[in-house]
């Protein structure tokens, strides 16, 4: 093994927090470059390539180091900080098209620029690039993938690499095209999740990869889930092995379930498998409720529908936020009180092809907030601009983002909800009666875990597809189910997700 030294961590962060935020720009904790870097170097021959190499934490560990930095300022702090280094400013992406070197190693801390900023030339180049060698990304993929891809393509035969990743490469769907590549050109790839948060100022969790053998390939995934982050020479030891099969077929392409014991995911998986257990896809149809295009002009007061005088006809109660939503049912006498108290809740709803509009309508489409609600994306681009789509009136309401569970509530009041709300409309009445049955079981929130996804300060969100995952076991199935034992697993999953309450059983 070479010799490693720990870099000094004495530069500062460049930019203020917004500006590191778009650039992904978040320097990795000395002991981590260090451990990876030990890693995936075997001598003090081979060669290392920093994709983005930022103020020099991974080349500064080893001294036949090759980086690339975009930002001129950080380009100059890792050539101090790794003077023997070679660090080429400018886009990786541009540099990897032109490059004729081959590495024996590839490490770092590739930037997390989510899609909706990592746009552009830049883009486009990272997934032609991507698409040579077989990797087709979605339009959400975040620029962390890419830069894998595409420096994983730069190995010589046997090379290796070890990167942090976001822990969305546990469940993220576009992580999945990644994992797939990873496992048709290396022997080994692991994965290693930690619970404690190896940035502690940042809401995303961040694990580590580690891939071995580039040239071969494997049919399995390991998978080590660790309480924290220790210094270490090599990766873990331990490890769960996941097919591909598995993870495909079983689990969905996610890895992020087995943070959880084995033991526990088996008992889940035969629940699961169970003819009798259906999904609530099977039963109902989830989705977000209706985008206005200006929510402040398109909700009202009561007591703003009454200056207006608009018509009760073309008024909706409304559940805008999940936080409205509590107990089994919501009731019109809950409606009530949230019009007795003057709360935003009544929708303008305007039929698409009426023509003949009251005058008090009019008169509010035309006033200052009327005008600024037309030149809004949502609004003009729609015809007539005034008329709200997919307002419709759901048997349940489920919360899409959740702190301690994901609340299920029936609609007895006939209202209608905003996209911060799943509206959940059963293909049958009849189907309703399983769903509500089951859904304070422990077992279907543990389901709500493993189907949902963690988001910053502890959330859980389920998208449309994730929702209608969630498993719905009969009660004959539920019976052989010990309550204890998933109650356990939930409380793992939210201490993974960093939720306040993650200690307390389900009941």
């Amino acid at each position: 093994m070479p010799t490693l030294e720990e870099p000094k961590n004495v530069l500062k962060k460049s930019g203020n927090i917004s500006a590191q935020k778009r650039a992904g720009a978040y320097y990795t904790p000395p002991l981590v470059a260090v451990s990876l870097v030990g890693w995936v170097v075997r001598s003090v021959r081979e060669r290392l390539l920093d994709p983005s190499c930022g103020d020099g934490r991974f080349i500064s560990a080893h001294r036949n180091s090759v980086g690339i930095e975009q930002n001129p300022v950080a380009a100059q702090q890792a050539m101090e900080r790794a003077p023997w280094a070679l660090v080429h400013e400018g886009d990786f992406f541009s540099w990897a098209e032109q490059t004729r070197e081959r590495f024996e190693a590839a490490g770092g801390n590739p930037p997390f620029i989510r899609y909706q900023t990592f746009n552009g030339a830049v883009r486009e180049r990272a997934l032609a690039l991507c698409s040579k060698v077989g990797v087709n990304f979605n339009g959400l993929a975040s620029s962390w993938a890419p830069f894998l891809v595409v420096a994983a393509s730069l190995l010589k035969p046997r090379g290796r690499m070890g990167f942090v990743v976001p822990a969305e490469i546990g469940h993220a769907p576009y992580s999945a095209p990644l994992l797939e590549f990873l496992a048709s050109r290396f022997e080994t790839v692991h994965i290693i999740a930690y619970r404690k948060k190896l940035f502690p100022d940042l809401s995303e969790d961040c694990w580590l990869l580690y891939a071995d053998g580039y040239g071969g390939s494997t049919n399995h995934f390991r998978f080590t889930a660790l309480e924290t982050f220790e210094h270490s020479a090599e990766p873990p030891k331990h490890f769960t092995e996941v097919s591909l099969r598995e993870w495909r077929h079983v689990w969905g392409c996610r890895l992020r379930p087995f943070v959880l014991p084995t033991e526990h995911l088996q008992a889940y998986a035969e629940v699961v498998s169970d003819l009798r257990t259906r999904r609530i896809r099977e039963l109902a149809r989830v989705g977000i409720g209706y985008v206005t295009g200006d929510n402040d002009f398109f909700h009202l007061r009561p007591s703003e529908a009454k200056r207006w005088r608009i018509p009760a006809a073309f008024l909706r109660p409304t559940v805008r936020k999940a936080e409205f939503l509590s107990g089994k049912s919501l009731s019109y006498e809950t409606v009530k009180k949230w019009q007795q108290i003057d709360e935003k809740v009544l929708l303008l709803t305007i039929p698409k092809h009426l023509r003949n509009l009251p005058k008090s309508i009019e008169a509010y489409l035309d006033s200052e907030g009327g005008h600024r609600a037309r030149t809004s994306f949502k609004c003009s681009t729609r015809e007539p601009w005034y008329s709200v789509p997919d307002v419709k009136t759901p048997h349940f309401f489920m919360s899409y983002m959740s702190g301690e569970r994901a609340n299920l509530v029936r609609n007895d009041a006939a209202c209608t909800c905003t996209n911060s709300v799943h509206a959940v409309v059963f293909h049958e009445p009849q189907n309703a009666v399983p769903i509500s049955r089951a859904w304070s079981h422990p077992f279907v929130q543990l389901s709500c875990e493993l189907e949902g996804h963690p988001l910053g300060g502890g959330m859980l969100k389920l998208e449309p597809s994730e929702a209608g995952n969630i498993a719905i076991p009969p009660a004959v199935v539920l019976r052989n189910v010990s309550k204890v034992a998933v109650s356990e697993a939930v409380c793992k999953m939210r201490a993974w997700r960093h939720h306040d309450r993650d200690s307390q059983a389900v009941q």
